[in-house]
């Protein structure tokens, strides 16, 4: 079953998050936290409100997320950095913890305990199935990123835009609306992308860095991986399923670290036969980092959370385990579920190969 659509923000909740913010002591320890393998929006979104925190005069502040402390190439450039640290540096016990495009606190991994520790905990998010955890919510389904919500706050605690900022929300809206491709992005997004622009940056830079360079290691990776692709038209309710995977040893052969498989969802996604697109990516024997995408009849949010993760209606992902096979078992299983209960199709396609 899929998750209740979250209601946007209430003003009390807003006001809270500025008090929160602003009754801070002079010397109050802030903690950002964003999730596990952060993409665009959650460390554009977590910089961007760092950048703002710092011109409000937060002087104590951290930034960082999850896992191997590895900031992904396309990101490298980002204003901000100097606010990560390792989460194994990260202030044990922070007045005020900040989570950003985090929908379930599984993805803090073992940052989870500051919530517990803080004095107050902010949670900054635009997935309809954000569980709601933490403090006080600011958590907007209606956002087509994270970035959204940030700045609507920063707007609310008065900080005006700058180039740094403007950066980080940039490449956060960018990302998360395929560059300005998906359905979410309506007039509100390319208003906000006025304001962003208006500060100075380089779209046609940031667009270069973020979409347009990867290394030639990567472009052989992708071809191995590209060449093992399965279709079935069948799934779905006769809506199509194309999927394929990337193991560890795709990573080595090619000499490339995990983030650059991240894009690669959308080389699968523009299959024509198939409303479903998925790619499976080894992250340890036996486990594997999920993503999936719909181009608007079928809801793999549901498939998501059905199988422990989350998403939005058209990208989700989650972790599976076992071998390639049985997590594509897994998600056959809930898209012929889904498929039944919706109506669009017989549920007796499972079994196809």
């Amino acid at each position: 079953m899929s998750p209740p659509a979250a209601e946007q923000p209430t003003e009390a909740e807003w006001a809270a998050a500025v008090s929160a913010i602003t009754r801070l002591p002079a010397d109050g320890r802030v903690l950002l936290i964003c999730h596990v393998n952060p993409d665009g929006d959650a460390l554009g979104s977590m910089l961007g409100f760092g950048l703002g925190l710092r011109r409000l005069g937060v002087r104590q502040l951290q930034a960082t997320f999850p896992g191997r402390p590895e900031v992904p190439e396309p990101f490298r450039d980002i204003p901000g950095l100097d606010l990560l640290v390792p989460a194994t540096e990260a202030d044990p016990d922070p007045d005020l913890v900040i989570c950003f495009d985090v929908a379930a606190v599984s993805r803090l991994g073992d940052l989870a305990d500051r919530l517990d520790r803080a004095g107050a905990a902010i949670v900054l998010d635009h997935h309809a199935s954000n569980t709601r955890f933490g403090g006080i919510h600011l958590v907007d389904p209606d956002a087509a990123a994270t970035s959204v919500v940030v700045e609507k706050l920063l707007v609310r605690l008065g900080v005006p835009l700058d180039r740094g900022i403007a950066e980080c929300l940039y490449i956060a809206l960018a990302t998360d609306t395929g560059s300005f491709r998906f359905d979410m992005t309506t007039p509100a997004v390319h208003e906000m992308a006025a304001r962003l622009l208006a500060t100075g940056i380089r779209p046609g830079e940031i667009s270069r860095r973020i979409f347009d360079t990867r290394p030639f290691g990567a472009v052989r990776l992708y071809g191995d991986v590209l060449g093992r692709t399965q279709l079935e038209p069948l799934a779905a309710g006769g809506l199509g399923l194309v999927w394929t995977y990337a193991t560890l040893d795709d990573l080595a052969r090619h000499g490339q670290r995990p983030y650059t498989l991240e894009p690669l969802i959308d080389s699968v996604r523009c299959t024509a036969e198939a409303d479903v697109s998925c790619v499976l990516k080894q992250v340890a024997e036996g486990e594997w980092a999920v993503s999936m995408r719909s181009k608007g009849p079928t809801d793999v949010s549901r498939v998501a959370v059905a199988l422990g993760g989350g998403g939005h209606r058209l990208a989700a992902g989650f972790t599976g385990y076992g071998t390639a096979a049985e997590v594509v078992d897994a998600i056959r299983a809930e898209l012929v579920r889904g498929a039944a209960e919706s109506g669009n199709g017989p549920a007796d396609l499972q079994d196809q190969d």
